[in-house]
């Protein structure tokens, strides 16, 4: 326990040595692994597109798992909360970049994602001393459709076919409904990025009007 200025009992701050954190540090370290495997020989090696798959896999896990075990063992620290969102973005901005080099992405959609989600993080974490932008639910649908469709571009499914022959169509198919699966959730990174930035102005609005009262 420790004392506020008044004396009173205040609970002891969790260390940032936890088991939260540490999942948290592994997805960064990640990283690098993913984009290497997605990239071998171009994206055409379906073993390594298998492997990237499962780093990307363990990479979405972790990041539910983490949270979880930090909000129900209290275990939410300061390296949690700017460590965390970093994390989530390294890890799915290397997937749009990757998948853009092997030709899975377009390149403009990956560039619209990115300049949305790293303008959307870095701000938050600038204002969140002064102002707390509540998690909407577009958000958490957002990062729901981005994880299913990256994770599933991230497949070799124009590869597969190559290996196993009648695995071509399927894999085909699957791939346009991941396309599909991607353009949802641009359209919805879209907007809830959109939804922050009014939300920020409607509370920075309010905090001026406030102060100048």
């Amino acid at each position: 326990m420790t004392h506020d200025p008044t004396g009173a009992a205040q609970p002891a701050r969790p260390s940032n040595w936890n088991l939260p954190n540490a999942l948290t540090t592994l997805r960064i370290v990640l990283v690098p692994f993913f984009g290497w495997a997605l990239l071998v020989d171009g994206g055409d090696s379906v073993l390594w597109r298998t492997v990237a798959w499962v780093i990307f896999a363990v990479a979405m896990i972790t990041d539910k798992i983490d949270g979880d075990i930090a909000r129900a063992r209290n275990l939410v620290t300061d390296f949690g909360k700017i460590a965390d969102p970093i994390a989530d973005k390294a890890i799915t901005g290397m997937a749009f970049i990757g998948l853009a080099i092997v030709g899975d992405v377009w390149w403009w959609v990956a560039i619209l994602v990115l300049v949305r989600e790293w303008s959307v993080t870095l701000l938050r974490l600038s204002v969140a001393k002064h102002v707390v932008i509540a998690a909407k639910q577009s958000g958490k649908i957002k990062t729901a459709l981005q994880g299913v469709a990256l994770g599933t571009l991230a497949l070799p499914l124009l590869q597969v076919g190559d290996v196993v022959g009648w695995l071509e169509t399927p894999g085909l198919v699957l791939f346009y409904v991941a396309q599909v699966g991607l353009a949802a959730a641009v359209a919805m990174t879209v907007w809830s990025g959109y939804e922050f930035y009014r939300d920020l102005y409607r509370q920075r609005h309010v905090l001026r009007a406030t102060a100048d009262a």
